[in-house]
């Protein structure tokens, strides 16, 4: 089993195998208008991170679905980062998971059975770690391993946190350092250390859990997770979504160091420039910013941490939420101000 390298079996890993956000935007304009009950609080209007539907006045169901390719070759880590990343959905609508289905496949001929079953042993794990059991789920014999979870919670509707929600005056937190998809980026290349291995799943393997707290506080007006669109993508939907203007202070992002000193070298994966691509129209980079810092900020982030709009006046109460479930606090990027909608990194 330690001779096998998941990596080699997928041409992308992680959240950076996602389709980039300008083609996923043709491809959805090519859908017709569907059945939209008055009990679907969000749905696909502003590509937030999961649907939320009305039970009843005290109850919303949360639902995602978010699976990949492997970004690691451990077949235990590549399935709790998935579950990790899976749930992160829910938590970012201000959601608690109660339960999961398995999303499994994997090339039958290619992967033995004991590799598999490392891969949905790693889910498991994260699923119990959350509290919540994996109660199904569905499997199939494919090209490339691929495995991810339906994700189920609830929420009290009134405190439904989305992405669109931002008001002028917020400040911007972002609870996870930036750097994940540099790191696979490094692992592919032979190039990342033991260190940056830890970081890495450290990181990815951490559940985004504050999210379900941070519902309960007034101040809190928008919530995201940033993952496979990059801290840029991620923050220009929120942008759209309140109509408003994102700054960021570039110095100010929590950067994983390897991940920085491997981007500078040159280290980035390919989803980065598929990004820039798809949205860099939208984002003010200043004039002689080096390009390693544009590859920082599309950089893919496979289960990365919440980007959180709030009230000045409430940042001690959500920072506190985040020590208390994360260990260490968020950090202060930036702030949303009147304008169009883009982002400005400074």
């Amino acid at each position: 089993m330690n001779e096998i390298r998941l990596t080699e079996f997928s041409h992308g890993g992680g959240c950076g195998c996602k389709i980039a956000p300008g083609v996923l935007s043709e491809l959805l304009a090519t859908m017709p208008a569907g059945l939209v009950p008055p009990e679907l609080l969000v749905g696909t209007d502003t590509a937030d991170d999961a649907a939320v539907y009305k039970l009843n006045e005290r109850q919303a169901v949360v639902a995602t679905t978010d699976f990949f390719t492997p970004i690691v070759d451990n077949p235990r880590d590549f399935g709790r980062i998935a579950a990790t990343n899976a749930l992160s959905d829910v938590y970012a609508m201000g959601g608690t998971p109660i339960m999961a289905l398995a999303i499994v496949g994997m090339p039958l001929d290619k992967l033995p059975p004991e590799v598999i079953g490392e891969i949905l042993k790693g889910g498991a794990e994260v699923c119990r770690e959350a509290g919540i059991p994996v109660a199904g789920g569905h499997s199939i014999d494919v090209l490339e391993p691929i495995y991810g979870l339906v994700g189920l919670g609830v929420v009290d509707p009134a405190r439904v946190r989305t992405n669109a929600g931002a008001k002028a005056g917020d400040v911007l937190i972002l609870t996870k350092p930036l750097g994940i998809g540099i790191l696979s980026a490094g692992l592919k290349k032979g190039r990342l250390s033991a260190d940056g291995y830890a970081q890495m799943i450290r990181w990815t393997t951490t559940l985004n859990r504050v999210g379900a707290r941070l519902a309960g506080i007034d101040g809190v007006h928008a919530v995201t997770d940033v993952t496979g669109f990059g801290l840029a993508g991620h923050l220009l939907e929120m942008c759209r979504g309140a109509g408003l203007t994102g700054t960021v202070r570039f110095d100010a992002l929590p950067v994983i160091e390897e991940a920085r000193a491997l981007v500078q070298d040159g280290v980035a994966t390919g989803a980065s420039a598929r990004n820039w691509a798809s949205y860099g129209a939208d984002v003010e980079l200043a004039a002689d910013a080096p390009e390693w810092q544009r590859k920082l900020v599309t950089d893919p982030q496979t289960s990365g941490g919440l980007l959180i709009a709030c009230t000045a006046d409430t940042v001690d109460a959500v920072q506190a939420a985040i020590r208390e479930l994360q260990g260490e606090a968020g950090t202060l990027i930036g702030a949303m101000q009147p304008g169009p909608a883009r982002v400005v990194v400074a």
